[in-house]
């Protein structure tokens, strides 16, 4: 630990620095992404037009196109709508971009309460946060997203009934669950960072899964875009597989712990 204590202020600044480095770069990066997001509106369409085909039996993972889906168009119903909807794709693109810079400034400022051999853990820390956002939002796009969007835009709509949809409405739908997935992938690193300061132990989380499948359903519920039970279960099953997961890693990380410590 540090020596000495700093006081409330130092750390107020050191916090301000740290937002405005991260916010330094996710300009940069949003400059960038805005140049493609013609680019990027266009691959966002992709969860709309092609579904997963799968066969467990065959060994098999594709994505065909959906008949019924491929001549979808995205259309605005406001005249700014389109110009914002450039802004808020290039704006999360960027996000994702300035990941690595945003986790090492957040790194930072945290490692001044780690012992001197752990602050060497900064180039794992960046990579595995970063890997397991992008992991989260790729599982979204290439998955969940695929299968929400065919059930939803094809359950009982017949010849007389064609989708129609907003672009507002349909990018703030994708990116939405895009983050929300992010967001909940870093769920294993939560859990080992919770073990590692002593709040709660792997027998404690073993115990309480029972709990642990109900606030899954729960926050299911609350990040979703929609408020359907389907793609609240889209969600939560992701939720508690990361759950099982980081209980594997804090135990891994308290045996190893113990282990330092015998030695």
């Amino acid at each position: 630990m540090e020596d000495e204590k700093l006081p409330l202020t130092a750390h107020l600044g050191e916090l301000r620095k740290r937002i405005i480095i991260s916010l330094a770069a996710l300009l940069a990066t949003f400059a960038v992404a805005f140049n493609f997001s013609e680019d990027i509106f266009r691959a966002i369409l992709f969860p709309v037009k092609y579904s997963l085909d799968f066969s467990v039996t065959k060994m098999y993972v594709r994505f065909v196109p959906h008949d019924k889906l491929q001549n979808t168009k995205l259309v605005f119903l406001a005249p700014a709508e389109a110009f914002w909807m450039n802004i808020k794709v290039a704006l999360v693109a960027g996000l994702i971009l300035a990941l690595p810079v945003i986790f090492q400034q957040l790194w930072k400022f945290i490692s001044p309460g780690l012992l001197a051999k752990e602050r060497r853990y900064v180039l794992p820390f960046i990579f595995v946060t970063t890997a397991l956002f992008i992991a989260g939002a790729a599982f979204c796009f290439f998955i969940v997203l695929p299968f929400a969007l065919s059930f939803l835009l094809t359950y009982k709509v017949g010849d007389f009934l064609m989708p129609m949809l907003s672009v507002g409405q349909y990018v703030d739908f994708c990116l939405k669950f895009i983050l929300a997935f992010g967001v909940i992938f870093e769920l294993p690193v939560i859990i080992v960072f919770l073990v590692k300061v002593g709040i709660v132990t792997p027998q404690t989380l073993a115990r309480n899964r029972k709990y642990a499948v109900l606030v899954a359903f729960i926050l299911g519920a609350i990040l979703t875009p929609t408020p359907d039970a389907f793609n609240q279960t889209l969600m939560a099953v992701p939720i508690m597989v990361l759950y099982e997961i980081g209980i594997w890693f804090s135990y891994l990380f308290v045996k190893k712990k113990t282990e330092i410590s015998e030695v």
